[in-house]
């Protein structure tokens, strides 16, 4: 299959469209979610404050991913490339339901700036994508270790009563794993660290905001 062109109104179409399935109220998902399986456990108040303000941010960080995502396949240059990247945004999609269900369950609510983070992530990845697919793929390969390693911490911090939430971010590490292998696989550029410290830095705060907000 060839590589699709997009021209820059097709990108923005694209953009609204991926905003509006990103960040609606449900993501739909065909994909049976790893809590389905775990009995509710019943902890104090505050474990579950607490699992739902870590899930907030998981639901923060799945939206972002899609912005991401979305952005760097509207100009990518190589077919395999896009298809991959697509793909990707495919599964991160899948773990927005996860998450957004979890959020149900525990009787909260997404972001409220969820639609802001989709866009600003939806900028950088067009920015990224233009630099070339090797960066793409290095972009790619960045944000998932650096989501593997968030999600590491998560699970530290977790109550440990909270098993439903524990199974979706363990499935969700060895997604994002995956994602990450993928990208090394296919030529991504190891990014310069000023680059990685300002995704961190970003990271932190949609972290410390949609934690809240």
């Amino acid at each position: 299959m060839g590589q699709r062109k997009y021209g820059l109104a097709e990108v923005l179409l694209m953009a609204f469209d991926g905003a509006l399935r990103g960040t609606q109220r449900r993501a739909a998902s065909t994909v049976i979610s790893p809590a389905d399986s775990v009995p509710e456990t019943t902890g104090s108040a505050p474990d579950r404050q607490r699992s739902l303000r870590y899930m907030r941010v998981n639901h923060a960080g799945e939206v972002s991913a899609q912005g991401l995502y979305h952005g760097q396949a509207a100009v990518a240059r190589n077919a395999n490339t896009q298809h991959l990247l697509e793909h990707a945004a495919g599964e991160e999609l899948v773990h927005l339901a996860w998450c957004r269900q979890r959020l149900d369950d525990l009787g909260g609510r997404p972001s409220r700036l969820d639609a802001g983070w989709y866009a600003g992530a939806y900028v950088l990845g067009v920015l990224s994508g233009l630099a070339g697919d090797r960066w793409s793929m290095g972009f790619l390969h960045e944000t998932e270790r650096q989501v593997g390693a968030h999600l590491e911490d998560q699970l530290v911090k977790l109550p440990v009563v909270d098993r439903k939430s524990r199974a979706i971010l363990l499935q969700m590490q060895r997604d994002e794993a995956r994602h990450a292998a993928t990208a090394q696989r296919h030529g991504a550029t190891p990014l310069p660290l000023a680059i990685t410290v300002v995704m961190r830095l970003q990271a932190l705060v949609m972290k410390t905001l949609a934690a809240r907000l």
